[in-house]
């Protein structure tokens, strides 16, 4: 995006807020428009690519894939949680085939502690369906957790953001607690979190690190960050982002009171919005269209208001001190070098504070790496599978190659 655009943005957020102000909902409404996008599309940035195709055929083709992608599909055996403040957590629990796991436990030893569980925290402003790959490889495999995070997916709207409190990243550490306590109360854990989820499997261990110590045997970190994230520029120049991030607490909260004024908007402009999340979620721009537009529904069906709530946490999110707590644990880190949203620099940071951990930098993927790259993430998280018991060495994973032709 130009220095001009970014200045548009910050003009435009001043813009909205001074209309909210004095009462002139229409003129903010407009305004709006642009920050909501911005908002919306926080998991994914923000930018925009040159619509060459007509807006129908554009809408028709967005209804076609809905109609046949199987992306988001899987479904396990249901279940929830309840948060410490209340809130309902939705969760699916896939078990592995029988026989698969019984011969597993008794090749590794596991007959006393159960076979392991892999427990999938997913991103801001998606949900659990944005596993949908890794779920697929791995199920019959090992027995898998897939939940949504408060306010997300078929998860109930935080109990306590409800009542204006403000959502923080400890408050997702313990929800991912009540998670754990309700669909693996017992037997050994590997945690893998993205973006969002990696700083809520930090929160955890901040905050229980003797559930780290004694039941956690493996950790994966994807396209996420230990702090600073106040310092990213989502690939925008960074004065202009400095400006940005002056107005963006007000708008949001401003938008986040006029949810359906702003959804109006969202909807009124589907195709600016599908390109912001494909501009933001990938490194290539040939992404399978069916995968781009799952992604893109993932991200369209968090509401404005949720978005607005979750922002402020990433500011304050700062937990590189309580990386130590996974020093004696096999640690993946995995980043794409086109992530405009955690930079590969972030999970560079990660590896650093653990010297062990493997770190896998992806050369021109983004940030929804798990969706456009996803046989090499699943072949990643097979091999720490494999090293830490919870299936057979050179273990076979589903394949599904590479969402993105690269050099096109």
């Amino acid at each position: 995006m130009s220095g001009d655009s970014t200045q548009g943005a910050a003009v435009a957020a001043q813009a909205v807020t001074e209309a909210a102000a004095a009462g002139n909902w229409r003129r903010a409404g407009l305004a709006g428009t642009v920050i909501g996008m911005v908002a919306a599309g926080a998991a994914a940035g923000v930018a925009v690519e040159r619509l060459t195709v007509g807006r129908g055929m554009r809408k028709k083709a967005r209804l076609a894939l809905d109609s046949t992608g199987p992306y988001g599909a899987l479904r396990g055996t249901p279940a929830t949680a309840l948060a410490d403040d209340g809130t309902e957590l939705y969760f699916e629990t896939d078990e592995p085939e029988s026989r698969a796991s019984a011969r597993r436990r008794k090749f590794f030893g596991r007959r006393e502690s159960g076979p392991v569980t892999v427990v999938f925290s997913h991103g801001y402003c998606l949900s659990q369906d944005s596993w949908h790959f890794q779920r697929a490889a791995l199920r019959g495999s090992v027995r898998t957790v897939h939940w949504d995070q408060r306010s997300h997916g078929r998860s109930a709207r935080g109990a306590a953001q409800a009542e204006g409190e403000q959502v923080t990243i400890d408050q997702l550490g313990r929800d991912l607690k009540a998670v754990i306590d309700a669909a693996a109360p017992e037997g050994p854990l590997v945690l893998v979190g993205h973006s969002m989820g990696g700083m809520t499997v930090m929160a955890l261990a901040d905050q229980y690190p003797e559930l780290i110590r004694e039941r956690v045997v493996g950790v994966a970190f994807v396209g996420t960050s230990s702090g600073h994230m106040g310092e990213v520029n989502f690939g925008l120049p960074v004065a202009g982002m400095n400006a940005i991030r002056r107005f963006l607490p007000r708008v949001l909260r401003t938008l986040g009171s006029q949810t359906e004024l702003v959804e109006r908007g969202r909807r009124a402009t589907a195709d600016l919005f599908a390109g912001i999340v494909k501009r933001y979620s990938f490194g290539s721009r040939d992404v399978d269209p069916a995968v781009s537009r799952f992604a893109e529904r993932l991200i369209e069906g968090t509401p404005i208001d949720v978005v607005a709530e979750f922002y402020p946490a990433f500011q304050d999110h700062d937990k590189a001190a309580a990386l130590q707590i996974f020093a004696e644990v096999p640690v993946l880190v995995l980043a794409g070098t086109r992530d405009l949203v955690t930079p590969s620099a972030h999970s560079e940071a990660i590896a650093e504070l653990l010297p062990d951990a493997e770190l896998v930098i992806v050369p021109g993927a983004g940030h929804l790496v798990m969706l456009e790259l996803p046989d090499l993430v699943n072949d990643r998280l097979a091999e720490l599978l494999a090293r830490v018991g919870a299936v057979p060495p050179r273990a076979n994973v589903d394949s599904h190659g590479s969402t993105a032709q690269r050099g096109r």
